[in-house]
């Protein structure tokens, strides 16, 4: 851990700042090394970003930072505890910053590459290699095995193959949210007529009287090219779903473009209710996320994310994705607007069934959302114990780098494609 105190020569704090870095560090027992690093012009502290004597810095991090400070050489105060104001940083910020810089630099030692991820990491280029190669995707499309697998997974190249399905799924009891399939988009046109696809879509389940459930992404709608352009397209279909009753769920992507995501959903919300919009429970961020959206009162499906994040973004191991799901679940269950439980899990839906009838939450205040031809065994067992089951749908020419991006995101879900192949002996 590097630990600085900048300083102007004649600043009157520093002997107090020292001493009360060096008291906060060695509350550990450990002798710490502190840099005192004199600033003696504005051109210095120009270049160093020096907003005032004293400044404390650990790892890099201006410990209670005020960047709307300009560059000057003069003294800093610091509020204290008491609400005062003093030329010293308060001892609490200080030893608040050295657990953040130690908390940074476990998770950066979590995050690096392992010698057993090595397998999962090539396998993943491999993936994103293959989603981009036309040739292989007409192959895919020749092989029995690969044509057997897609079938499952994706309703089809047609909305007529998805209807298809929908009928099937409404035969079983089953509910349903449509994906028309596709992702980044490269042009203005391209959004533009991936907007028409889910028009078209509202207008079939319309026609059919088949229950109107629509999810997008941002990216195709044109998040990508530019963000008002993006929500002008997905107000398009939200309009058409306020004129037929429908509801449309706004997928949420990497976490990127989460800021960009939440923003539209609510704007969108705001003017039409039954629009939705995702929460990922592997991201640190997504408790405050959930608490925000429950006083919005937005519905939000609960998964717990696929994307390849950093450790500085999202937990790391599976214990703390699914303690996280388990804490997100309970809060959504008490006091969300009808949310949706996203998990093929076992363990989670064991949980979530045990705290609703716990907390007298009945069935019909939620419902459970998995994946089109995944575990449709566990599908039907929770319908026919009374829960409602919502199947992800999606359909469309794109299923190819579709399949392979889910595929890439976590290379194990081919093992977990596999293993539900054998479970259910189906084809």
């Amino acid at each position: 851990m590097r630990v600085e105190l900048l300083v102007t020569p004649d600043c009157p704090h520093a002997e107090r700042a020292e001493a009360i870095v060096r008291a906060a560090l060695t509350s550990d027992g450990r002798e710490p090394v502190v840099e005192r690093i004199l600033v003696g012009d504005l051109d210095h502290a120009a270049g160093l970003g020096f907003h005032g004597s004293p400044t404390i810095r650990i790892d890099g991090r201006d410990v209670a930072a005020t960047p709307d400070l300009p560059i000057n050489l003069g003294c800093r105060l610091y509020a204290q505890p008491d609400g005062t104001l003093s030329g010293t940083v308060p001892a609490e910020a200080i030893v608040a910053a050295v657990e953040d810089s130690r908390q940074r630099a476990a998770d950066a030692r979590a995050a690096r590459p392992r010698l057993r991820d090595v397998p999962a990491r090539l396998s993943r280029a491999l993936f994103l290699w293959a989603s981009r190669r036309h040739g292989l995707a007409r192959l895919a499309t020749a092989l029995p095995l690969t044509r057997g697998m897609v079938r499952r997974f994706v309703a089809g190249d047609r909305l007529e193959d998805a209807l298809a399905v929908l009928e099937r799924l409404h035969a079983g009891g089953l509910r349903w949210t449509v994906d028309v399939l596709g992702e980044s988009v490269a042009s203005r046109e391209m959004a533009a007529t991936a907007a028409d696809g889910y028009l078209a879509t509202l207008d079939a389940l319309a026609e059919r009287r088949l229950e109107a459930n629509v999810s997008l992404k941002l990216t195709q709608m044109g998040l990508d090219i530019d963000a008002d352009f993006c929500r002008q397209n997905v107000a398009r279909i939200v309009d058409r779903a306020r004129e037929i009753g429908a509801f449309v769920r706004i997928d949420m992507e990497d976490h990127s473009r989460t800021d960009a995501t939440l923003a539209i959903a609510r704007r969108l919300h705001a003017g039409y209710h039954d629009v939705g919009v995702v929460i990922q429970s592997y991201l640190r961020r997504s408790a405050d996320d959930v608490e925000q959206l429950i006083r919005e009162r937005v519905r939000v499906r609960l998964c717990k994310g696929a994307y390849d994040e950093p450790a500085t973004v999202a937990f790391v191991t599976r214990a703390e994705v699914d303690a996280s799901f388990a804490r997100l679940a309970e809060r959504l269950l008490a006091d969300g607007r009808y949310p949706a439980i996203a998990t093929h899990d076992e363990a989670l839906i064991d949980d979530v069934i045990r705290f609703a009838a716990a907390n007298g939450i009945n069935p019909d205040r939620f419902e459970f959302q998995m994946l089109h031809g995944v575990r449709r065994d566990l599908q039907e067992g929770l319908v026919a114990a009374g829960f409602t089951v919502r199947v992800y749908v999606p359909y469309g020419a794109q299923w190819y780098p579709y399949f392979l991006r889910r595929l890439a995101e976590r290379p194990a879900n081919v093992l977990f494609v596999l293993r539900t192949l054998v479970r259910e002996r189906r084809g």
